[in-house]
């Protein structure tokens, strides 16, 4: 099984601000997810059920749900390993949501817990041609470290992207 981190970010009409409450996932959770995976990526990209499960549950990972009106609106994923460095595994924001500052909140919230659990990196990988995706990370301090070719479906390369989140 081959990570593909991604973030999905399409431009929809302004919004206005929404307040979201942000909590641990639980099992309940996992079929909103899921759906909320397939609308965020398309074929060949989305998580296959199997797929998410296995990032959502490792031993080491977390995953970070934003809610408002009591419906999920979106969630992060996030693995560890054993060298305290932590690994975006997906952003997945609600097109409705997006251009609120939903996923700024949950990677705000991602790299505070990481903090809180001694890490002192995050890194992620995203498609070269996602542009907003990258225009995200940017904005929030990754750089890109390097290339790697043919990550997605096996033709489309990707960027390891970086952030030291500890002194």
């Amino acid at each position: 099984m081959r990570l593909q981190v991604r973030i999905c970010l399409v431009t929809p009409p302004a919004q206005k601000p929404t307040k979201f409450q942000l909590r641990d996932f639980t099992p309940q959770d996992f079929e909103t997810l899921w759906k909320l995976d397939q609308v965020c990526f398309t074929r060949g990209i989305a998580y296959s059920k199997p797929e998410l499960a296995h990032y959502v549950n490792q031993p080491r990972a977390f995953t970070i749900v934003a809610e408002a009106e009591g419906e999920i609106q979106g969630f992060i994923v996030i693995g560890r390993d054993l060298k305290q460095t932590g690994r975006i595994i997906t952003i997945d924001v609600h097109p409705g949501s997006q251009r609120t500052g939903l996923g700024t909140s949950l990677i705000n919230a991602a790299e505070e817990r990481l903090l809180e659990l001694k890490a002192q990196c995050i890194i992620l990988e995203v498609a070269v041609d996602n542009l907003p995706a990258l225009a995200f990370y940017k904005r929030h301090g990754y750089a890109v470290v390097k290339t790697i070719p043919r990550y997605y479906m096996g033709s489309l390369d990707a960027l390891r992207m970086e952030k030291k989140i500890s002194g």
